[in-house]
């Protein structure tokens, strides 16, 4: 079940990946493309209120860029406890929304000089998160992702994943997860980490079917 699972999902990121070189490479010959960048992050934020983090799931094109590619050449290493910090990802964001806000600021008036200001962001830490793939997790980029930062900010109680008491803490579900999240350990409950992108892949894993994703979150009458 869980090969077919993964074939269905790759099938799916391979309709969006290809959209992030061409944004870059385009980008670069064709600025306003990187207006582009908009629709990631109005679509990262807008799903985040009704069903967590979906969109880095499939929809998000770099996402689907580093699962595709960097699945194959990542050491896999373990993504630093640094990056989940909320104070080291509100920085990232800082830092990135003032470097884009200052180079808009100064092409104000400029279609070219704004796409290419999105452009050149995208550029950069594009190339920083297949950098910290190699090294650890493909996608450890998307910890520290500020659309993603945001997105987990207001994600938590939406869809989360019920773990059913027949868990059997084999912690396969822990060993799948994009996101080095770990389910199993929120057995008879519910996990509700804001950095789930919701992209079953635990769910296909678990041998016991005691995973499952819930629209809301119950709580005890």
């Amino acid at each position: 079940m869980y090969k077919e699972f993964r074939k269905k999902r790759t099938k799916l990121q391979k309709y969006t990946l290809p959209v992030l070189p061409a944004v870059i490479i385009g980008g670069w010959l064709y600025p306003p493309l990187g207006f582009s960048l908009l629709i990631c992050m109005v679509g990262a934020v807008g799903i985040a209120f009704y069903k967590g983090r979906a969109w880095c799931d499939w929809m998000c094109p770099r996402g689907s860029f580093y699962d595709y590619y960097l699945e194959k050449l990542s050491r896999k290493v373990l993504i630093p406890s640094l990056f989940k910090t909320n104070w080291f990802r509100a920085l990232i964001l800082a830092f990135l929304m003032t470097a884009l806000g200052v180079q808009i600021w100064y092409a104000w008036g400029s279609a070219n000089g704004i796409g290419l200001a999105f452009v050149t962001v995208l550029t950069v830490t594009t190339i920083i998160g297949i950098i910290l793939g190699l090294i650890y997790k493909p996608r450890a980029w998307c910890q520290i992702c500020p659309m993603g930062t945001l997105g987990s900010w207001i994600s938590p109680g939406k869809q989360p994943l019920h773990v059913g008491e027949s868990c059997k803490d084999c912690a396969l579900c822990a060993k799948v997860c994009p996101m080095q999240l770990q389910p199993y350990e929120d057995k008879a409950g519910y996990m509700t980490d804001g950095d789930c992108i919701k992209c079953s892949s635990c769910v296909a894993a678990c041998p016991v079917k005691a995973l499952e994703f819930e629209k809301e979150l119950k709580t005890a009458a």
